[in-house]
């Protein structure tokens, strides 16, 4: 049975309207032979009956001049010809004529409807030899009937059509906002793998520089800078781990290396040091706990600074200091160097990572020559 209901939805509604509009005509005439009572002129009439079915064929395109076109059929006929009020079919293609005026119309015509078929149906009735009271309610509220199943089938549908267009747009909405997310994490993975490397490489590439040279004439500190880039190198790539874990969903994550904080800048130093980088840290204030994004993003503000500062400062004193004040977090790292972070205008990837980090957290960044000399990178975080 769905089958066939399947199929039926799938054929030509045109070729569905011609059937039925044309079964109505061979029908109608078989009735009117059947039950002929008249001394009309007979081709005249078949003439009329055929055009008052035949019009149904028409009856999605224009609903309300088939209404109207038939109505005025039966009234002719009422009028000039036979008296269509014993046959039984026309009150069916009636009906299907006011049920297409509720289900196709819209705008206007949805307004004009139900008048015509009123204005129609008692003419019809005021064209028959002897009428009551019943005649006129009856059959006009039938046909009444028939445009209001009709009027609430199609609000039905083009309400079916609207939440599935809505459905279609909140899909779409949601597709575009998981790769808006997707994008978002690929930007930040990128700006983590940027810090983490940046920085041990840059250590690293220092202490094998440092080593290579002191090789020969002191090996003792040529291999401890060796084990230095070895260790560097383990951090590195324990962090590169943990960042490359969130591209697989069956990670285990207490395999991935804990996210750095603010409580091993100690450890930053130390490794700058070694680098070559004389750095000193100072913190002012009192420490205050800082939500696990937020402290993420002060520390990678430093490791940044001090990485460009090992790359354009040289051995230049470099100092960190951390102050915490009541509504702000304040970061300033200024070194002695002559070159600015990132080149000479200080436009680089890295510059531009701090800033989206700060700005994430509606947070300030400046930086740019010291008045001093040198380069400072200063970033206040609220709290």
């Amino acid at each position: 049975m769905r089958r066939w209901i399947a199929r039926l939805r799938r054929l030509d509604r045109r070729r569905i309207d011609y059937v039925t509009a044309a079964a109505l005509v061979v029908a109608g005439e078989i009735e009117l032979a059947i039950d002929w009572n008249g001394d009309s002129n007979p081709a005249l009439t078949v003439l009329v009956l055929g055009v008052a079915y035949g019009v149904l064929a028409f009856r999605r395109s224009r609903p309300v001049l088939v209404a109207a076109g038939m109505l005025g059929c039966w009234t002719l006929m009422n009028l000039f010809l036979i008296d269509v009020e014993p046959l039984q079919l026309p009150l069916v293609a009636v009906l299907l004529a006011g049920y297409a005026a509720g289900a196709y119309t819209s705008g206007r015509a949805a307004v004009a409807a139900p008048f015509v078929l009123v204005a129609g149906m008692v003419a019809v009735t005021t064209s028959f030899d002897q009428q009551v009271f019943g005649d006129y309610v009856f059959p006009t509220a039938f046909v009444l009937v028939a445009w209001l199943a009709g009027r609430g089938l199609s609000t039905r549908a083009r309400l079916t059509e609207e939440l599935h267009e809505a459905a279609v747009r909140a899909q779409e909405a949601h597709e575009q906002e998981v790769a808006r997310a997707a994008a978002d994490e690929r930007r930040r993975i990128a700006r983590e793998m940027h810090d983490v490397v940046a920085h041990s490489v840059s250590v690293m590439v220092v202490q094998a520089g440092g080593a290579r040279r002191i090789l020969e004439h002191d090996s003792r500190r040529a291999v401890e800078a060796a084990a230095h880039i070895e260790d560097v190198g383990r951090a590195a790539l324990a962090e590169m781990r943990r960042l490359l874990g969130v591209l697989h969903q069956g990670e285990d994550d207490a395999d991935r290396a804990p996210q750095p904080t603010l409580g091993e800048l100690d450890r930053l130093v130390e490794r700058s040091r070694a680098a070559g980088l004389p750095v000193t840290l100072a913190v002012e204030g009192t420490p205050q706990p800082l939500p696990p994004g937020k402290d993420l993003a002060a520390y990678r503000v430093i490791q940044e600074a001090l990485t460009n500062a090992i790359k354009h400062a040289g051995s230049a004193p470099t100092a960190v200091t951390v102050r915490w004040e009541p509504a702000w977090l304040e970061l300033e790292i200024v070194d002695e160097g002559g070159r600015a972070i990132n080149g000479a205008n200080g436009s680089g990837h890295g510059l531009v990572g701090m800033e989206e980090r700060v700005r994430l957290y509606d947070g300030s960044l400046r930086a740019g020559r010291a008045a001093g000399g040198g380069f400072e990178v200063v970033v206040r975080l609220p709290l």
